[in-house]
């Protein structure tokens, strides 16, 4: 019995994290619904006086980005903004052919007038923090925003974000993500499910109640001093926007998140993609929460509540560590329950995994509304969407929480850049493009023989007890089955 004590209690403990988690996010749908109701108010520049107009940096880190480049700067150079008081900056760590065209295509735009430099780098220390960086030593600008090369504001971005800034107290204003590419294939229906989450319930959520919330990295703008007063771009985490907004948040600067604003965004279009950016963000959020946690828990100024969600907001990436564990002992716990009779009530009462499913069910539906709109057909198009999404982000769990641990016991490595492909049809093909990872990682195969794993706990629902079966984890484990089965299959094309 000693075996069967130990898996349920890492089990039970799994299971209660999860159930926290899923209590948090409730109280975020709430903090969500009643900020709706509430106009937000604030000063504003008054850009018809242009005495009011800040001077701004726009920064554009890329890193050998062949496909989207020319894509990038034609749209960054339609920004509806004063010439004289706008400087863009191109962070180009490039070592492909790209790094040319690039140079050439800045050349003809700065004929035009526009202000625009190309900054290169004879190494990418720090990455992404590091080209941010050092480019910041030479910004001319009050403000900086910063755009991934897969971004495309619309012309009027500045005007929508940089007013806010008249508030002396503002350090970052943050816009939600739009997806160029939401209907290209299932995998990219789902990210766009789950990022609509984060960009609605979770940022609104925290923003409205004075929580700690994050620059996502892209589509959003600092204020140089605040960038500077915070310590500056940090490259020791793969999630330097995470690091720098908490750190930014400690010092007392407080964060604009609009929702309205939506800036688009192209969605990783391959399984491989999707992984790598998958592993950065969890790697990073773990790495983060050793950074950070002890940091904010020490600090006499945050709230007690800021400092629940911002623990769970750091730990947000290890949820898939809970999940795997749940996962993989839910099969020994079928067994022991229909073994051990006694056991029966607390089996009864450790269902918060299904309380803890509808809670997410409940708090996704109103973001899913919010964007895409209500009413019965709706509902039944988000009622297979979640499911779906459930089951393909329980399929990604072996590999985040690899990403999870290394980050939590420190393993370093290096920020490996999404690939973009610029692909603008349902009949584009992404087969052609050079920056696609062509290996298949030993995870895969893992993944492969988990797949036949909950295959085995839906046979086990018909054969356990001896009353005919028991089927509480059926559901539960055919999306195990589905979504570590779309994950392997899916990895073993994408190299083709």
């Amino acid at each position: 019995m000693i075996l069967e004590s130990i898996i349920i209690i890492i089990y039970s403990i799994a299971l209660l994290l999860i159930f926290m988690y899923a209590l948090a996010q409730l109280n975020l749908l709430f903090n969500y619904l009643k900020a709706r109701k509430k106009q937000q108010a604030g000063p504003t520049f008054n850009f018809s006086n242009e005495k009011e107009i800040p001077l701004v940096t726009i920064q554009l880190p890329v890193y050998n980005e062949l496909y989207v480049m020319d894509r990038l700067l034609k749209n960054i150079a339609k920004i509806d903004y004063p010439s004289e008081k706008l400087e863009i900056q191109v962070l180009d760590d490039s070592t492909d052919e790209s790094l040319t065209e690039t140079a050439i295509h800045i050349r003809e735009l700065q004929k035009t007038g526009l202000d625009i430099k190309h900054i290169t780098r004879e190494n990418r220390e720090g990455f992404k923090a590091g080209a941010l960086k050092e480019g910041l030593i030479t910004a001319k600008g009050e403000y900086i925003a910063i755009f991934d090369a897969d971004f495309l504001p619309k012309k009027n971005w500045l005007k929508n974000t940089i007013p806010y800034f008249k508030d002396p107290e503002i350090g970052v204003v943050q816009t939600r993500w739009g997806h160029l590419n939401r209907e290209y294939s299932l995998l990219t229906r789902i990210q766009a499910f789950a990022l609509d989450a984060h960009f609605t319930l979770e940022q609104v959520g925290r923003n409205s109640k004075g929580h700690f919330i994050n620059f996502n990295g892209t589509a959003g703008v600092w204020r140089k001093e605040c960038i500077l007063d915070a310590g500056n771009w940090e490259g020791d985490t793969l999630t330097e926007d995470l690091d720098l907004s908490y750190r930014a948040q400690l010092k007392k600067w407080k964060f604009k998140y609009l929702e309205e604003v939506v800036t688009p965004a192209e969605l990783p279009m391959v399984i491989s993609a999707a992984r790598s950016q998958q592993f950065r963000w969890n790697k990073g959020g773990a790495e983060n929460f050793q950074k950070m946690a002890w940091r904010v828990f020490k600090n006499k100024d945050v709230s007690l509540k800021t400092k629940i969600h911002s623990f769970l907001h750091l730990l947000n990436s290890t949820m898939f560590l809970n999940i795997l564990i749940v996962a993989i002992l839910s099969i020994p716990m079928l067994y022991i329950k229909n073994e051990y009779d006694h056991l029966k009530v607390y089996f009864f009462a450790m269902s918060f995994f299904v309380i803890s499913t509808l809670i997410f069910f409940i708090c996704y539906w109103f973001t899913f509304k919010t964007i895409y709109g209500g009413g019965f057909k709706q509902f039944l198009k988000y009622f297979g969407m979640f499911f779906a999404f459930f089951s393909v982000a329980m399929g990604f769990s072996l590999h985040n929480s690899i990403a999870v641990l290394e980050g939590h016991f420190g393993k370093r490595s290096d920020f490996i850049r999404t690939p973009k492909f610029n692909i603008d049809s349902l009949k584009g093909s992404w087969k052609d493009n050079k920056y696609v990872t062509k290996n298949i990682s030993s995870s895969v195969i893992i993944e492969g023989i988990l797949m036949l794993y909950f295959a085995f706990g839906m046979y086990s629902a018909f054969i356990v007890g001896n009353q005919g079966g028991d089927f509480g984890l059926f559901p539960f484990h055919l999306m195990l089955c589905v979504g570590f089965g779309f994950v392997f299959f899916s990895s073993l094309k994408s190299p083709d």
